[in-house]
């Protein structure tokens, strides 16, 4: 993905995101409690450029890539939370899934569309903590990448049920994460997650599947990748 360049672009590009980020700062949790106002500044300020947006990876992210290699997913409806340009929302159509994708931001909506405009997803501009009534309980796969981590901890129960509020009957909600120790200081966002806060999502009847620990390498850091079911269904 990355060009020296491109580096560069986006590291100049995180240290401007980082200057108007209220959470960097004492008092930001008041200013901009669900940092609503930051994500769309990404978009606004990215203009054009993809390494204005810091998770932009402009492929499907590699731990989401190795859990479909092999897996279909036909005539399943899937839903991608925060999908971002939309890499991951095509890759999930591309195993075969009827997919709806939504970011907080409609200029990310509409990147997403015009750099895939013969996509199948159905994207949509929509809020985690105010989605549409109509999604609820509909979804066999729910997709969440890099949402939950940039959100302070105080709001992670509400998101954990707004995720688990889209899990059809027999669904599953797919979460993949950075990671990091219990007692591991960290100075956020993003704020990476413990292995008690992925445990912590398995509310409102989901169940812990799997729990992936994944070890860095040359081109992510440390991730989790946790799968949650919800039992019934056909």
């Amino acid at each position: 993905m990355t060009s020296e360049d491109f580096a560069e672009r986006r590291a100049k590009a995180r240290a401007r995101l980082d200057a108007i980020d209220p959470h960097k700062r004492a008092g930001g949790l008041d200013a901009d409690p669900y940092r609503r106002a930051w994500f769309e500044a990404v978009y606004e300020l990215a203009g054009d450029d993809p390494a204005g947006v810091p998770w932009a990876g402009l492929a499907p992210h590699p731990a989401l890539s190795q859990w479909l290699a092999g897996r279909a997913l036909a005539g399943l409806r899937a839903l991608d939370v925060g999908c971002g340009l939309g890499d991951n929302a095509e890759a999930l159509a591309a195993a075969g899934a009827r997919v709806t994708a939504f970011d907080l931001a409609p200029r990310a909506i509409d990147w997403a569309k015009r750099r895939f405009p013969e996509s199948r997803v159905d994207y949509r501009a929509a809020d985690l903590f105010g989605a549409p009534p109509a999604w609820r309980g509909v979804f066999d796969l729910v997709h969440e990448l890099y949402t939950l981590q940039a959100l302070p901890d105080a709001l992670l129960p509400e998101a954990a049920r707004a995720l688990a509020s889209f899990v059809a009957p027999g669904g599953a909600l797919l979460v993949i994460s950075r990671a990091r120790d219990e007692d591991q200081r960290i100075d956020g966002p993003p704020w990476p997650l413990s292995r008690a806060q992925i445990e912590s999502l398995a509310v409102d009847d989901l169940r812990l599947v799997s729990l992936d620990d994944i070890p860095a390498d040359e081109t992510i850091v440390r991730h989790w990748r946790a799968l949650f079911r919800r039992e019934g269904g056909k």
